[in-house]
C-alpha cells in the first residue's frame, strides 16, 4: 500500500510543486508549451522505438527465437509513453530515460532481479502456455 500511496499522492504533489515553480520562473505559457512539446516529442519517440521493437520481435519470431528481451523493451517503452504524455517534469525525465536503450537495460536487469527474488522467496510464480496446451510453472 505504501508504494501506491507514493505513486498516486506524493509524485503528483511533487510534480505540481515543480510545475508551479517552473511557471514562476519562466511564466505560464512557456510552462504549458513545455508540457505540450515534451508530450508530443515523447509520444513520437515512443512510437518510433515501439515500431523498432515490434520489428525486433518479428525478426526473433521468424528466426525461431523467443522475443523475451524485446517484449520487455516494448513494455518499458509503453510505460515511457504513458509517463511522457502525463504532465510533469519528473515523469518526463523518467519517461525520456526509459527511451534510452542503456537505461532500459538497467531497468530490465532490475526487473529481472526482482522477479527472480520473488520466485526464490515463494512470493510469485510464472506460467507459460505454448500452443494452447496446459499450464505449468516456470522457475
Amino acid at each position: 500500500m505504501g508504494k501506491l500511496l507514493f505513486l498516486f499522492i506524493v509524485v503528483p504533489i511533487v510534480e505540481l510543486i515543480l510545475l508551479i515553480q517552473l511557471g514562476g520562473l519562466i511564466g505560464l505559457w512557456p510552462t504549458i508549451g513545455l508540457i505540450v512539446v515534451t508530450g508530443a516529442a515523447g509520444a513520437s519517440l515512443a512510437r518510433w522505438q515501439g515500431l523498432s521493437v515490434l520489428r525486433q520481435i518479428q525478426l526473433d519470431m521468424t528466426s525461431g527465437r523467443l522475443p523475451g528481451g524485446a517484449l520487455v523493451d516494448g513494455v518499458i517503452i509503453l510505460m515511457a509513453a504513458a509517463l511522457l504524455v502525463t504532465p510533469g517534469l519528473l515523469t518526463d525525465v523518467f519517461g525520456f530515460l526509459c527511451l534510452v536503450p542503456g537505461f532500459r537495460g538497467l531497468v530490465k536487469r532490475a526487473l529481472r532481479h526482482r522477479f527472480e527474488r520473488a520466485i526464490a522467496d515463494g512470493r510469485g510464480s510464472f506460467f507459460i502456455s505454448i500452443g494452447g496446451g496446459g499450464r505449468g510453472p516456470i522457475g
